[in-house]
């Protein structure tokens, strides 16, 4: 079967259409036909050798969600899902079997369900992981209805699900945003919108006074967050807890990893039910062709793009 792989580390110009054997649904898995796989920046730092890859040969394969159609059912696989449905995973491109930018992807059935209805393969592609990364995040949080939450990168992937869900959840959001991209924030479901940037702390301050309930640091500023937070709130970060340095005042470190909820079948399930009830946007921000893999990355390592790029099969 064909595949998106690298052999040597290096820039996009490493990335190309690769043969790779054909695997087959063993017992309890699926396997999935992918029509499109989302690009992120994990995908690149697979591809420039910045991730540990243990036990893993090359071609290594990235990708991190995948939305397409269920052509092979193993043994044992009890989540309801039959041959030809249309689904949507998230992958662990770091293990032995690869990533996401492949033909055909053999996943535990618990990592797959159906796609939103109504939704196009692309835009499906575009929800599992980070879609699953915010909803860890909230439930780490664990926030009653109408506290305050801050997020950082709100008009980004990861940060427009946030603000989305906890919007959804009855919280009362604040999200930054350049000037152009305040009206989507505020769209998205942001009570309160403030300019974004590395010293976006005053301004959060300045909007709630008194403290916010807890911090989503979708955009890795750190530590100067934790003075926006009140006493005794929590903060939560999605590539290492330490960036918000030692705790202060009571306040919570939470760190969301996504793996963690990997097989959650019913968390997967829960964002597809948010996106069919319109609750959750699904942004495609342009798609490429398996043979253009470098352009997709090129396009994401140039920034500002809105929404996720998505490679099709």
């Amino acid at each position: 079967m064909k595949a998106v792989g690298v052999l040597d580390f290096g820039g996009p110009e490493e990335l190309r259409v690769v043969d790779v054997p054909e695997r087959h649904a063993g017992p309890g898995e699926v396997r999935v036909r992918v029509h499109a796989a989302g690009v992120s920046p994990g995908d690149t730092l697979l591809r420039a050798g910045l991730i540990s890859l243990p036990g893993v040969r090359p071609p290594y394969i990235p990708g991190q969600d995948i939305a397409g159609v269920v052509d092979e059912i193993g043994e044992g696989a009890v989540t309801g899902l039959r041959i030809g449905d249309r689904v949507m995973a998230a992958v662990l491109p770091t293990v032995p079997s690869g990533g996401g930018y492949a033909e055909r992807v053999v996943l535990p059935a618990s990592w797959v369900t159906w796609a939103p209805a109504g939704t196009t393969h692309a835009e499906a592609s575009t929800l599992p992981m980070n879609g699953l990364t915010a909803l860890l995040a909230l439930d780490l949080l664990s926030l009653s209805p109408g506290r305050t939450l801050a997020v950082t990168g709100a008009a980004g992937s990861l940060g427009g699900f946030l603000v989305e869900l906890a919007a959804a959840a009855g919280l009362r959001v604040v999200g930054d945003a350049s000037a152009a991209d305040g009206e989507l924030v505020r769209a998205l479901g942001a009570d309160v919108v403030v300019a974004r940037g590395d010293d976006v702390a005053p301004r959060i301050c300045a909007a709630v006074p008194e403290g916010v309930d807890a911090v989503a640091d979708a955009a890795l500023i750190g530590a100067p967050l934790v003075d926006v937070v009140r006493d005794g709130g929590k903060v939560v970060g999605f590539r290492g807890v330490a960036a918000f340095g030692r705790p202060v005042r009571g306040i919570s470190h939470h760190l969301a990893f996504v793996p963690d909820y990997y097989g959650k079948w019913n968390k997967l399930d829960e964002l597809r039910h948010w996106t069919e009830a319109g609750a959750v946007t699904l942004r495609v921000a342009a798609t490429f062709p398996a043979e253009r893999a470098a352009d997709a990355h090129r396009l994401l390592e140039a920034g500002g793009t809105r929404g996720r790029i998505v490679i099709e099969f």
